[in-house]
């Protein structure tokens, strides 16, 4: 794959964007980008400064000022390994929040193109905006989608102290709210191929991405 290609792969939670996106970054040998990873970072720094996550202005400079690492699955924030704080029940709860400040977004989308620009411009990135904002002129767009009690089982799977009703009902509230913000609301690009993954298998699935480049 040429220098200054991007594959774009977004969904809602639980989908299995980023089981799909590392399999394919591996096989292509490209590097893989979790940009969910990083809302999720900047609503650990936020609660860590105890300041409340609807505090739109103060979240956003948060966002603008600190000090942010993705690399190999691991986030740094502010020097502080987040890497499993940020997948647990308080951020999750607070990550909807962080998501939908359009100053945060602007930040991040910002910080998400220079991460793959130093990386030579090519790379796998998952997201919810990703073929829509971030890469609009990505080489190939994949919205990925599965049932809610699927996806919900997933999720309860990396979130195990949440009672899978709870999951089931904040994944509903989650897409509700990614799917209605004015901010680059979650979409499937009219020109990415819609994928429902919730019977196939990652690697039929990473065939059929692979082949479309």
């Amino acid at each position: 794959m040429p220098d200054g290609r991007v594959v774009a792969i977004d969904g809602p939670a639980g989908s299995g964007k980023s089981t799909v996106a590392k399999a394919l970054a591996a096989r292509l040998g490209l590097p893989y980008l979790d940009t969910g990873a990083m809302y999720r970072a900047v609503a650990f720094a936020a609660l860590r400064r105890g300041v409340d996550p609807e505090e739109a202005e103060t979240v956003a400079r948060i966002a603008e000022r600190m000090e942010l690492e993705v690399a190999d699955g691991n986030v740094t924030v502010d020097g502080v390994d987040a890497s499993i704080e940020i997948r647990g029940a308080e951020v999750t709860r607070a990550v909807s929040a962080v998501a939908a400040n359009p100053g945060v977004r602007k930040e991040l989308v910002r910080r998400q193109r220079e991460w793959v620009a130093e990386r030579g411009g090519s790379a796998v990135v998952e997201g919810r905006d990703i073929g829509t904002v971030v890469f609009p002129d990505a080489a190939v767009k994949a919205y990925l989608t599965a049932n809610l009690e699927v996806r919900a089982g997933r999720r309860h799977k990396e979130v195990a102290e949440l009672e899978y009703e709870a999951v089931v009902a904040d994944m509903a509230r989650r897409d509700t709210i990614d799917e209605g913000r004015e901010a680059d609301p979650l979409l499937c690009a009219p020109d990415a191929v819609r994928i429902d993954t919730t019977d196939r298998s990652v690697d039929d699935i990473v065939d059929e991405l692979e082949g479309r480049l």
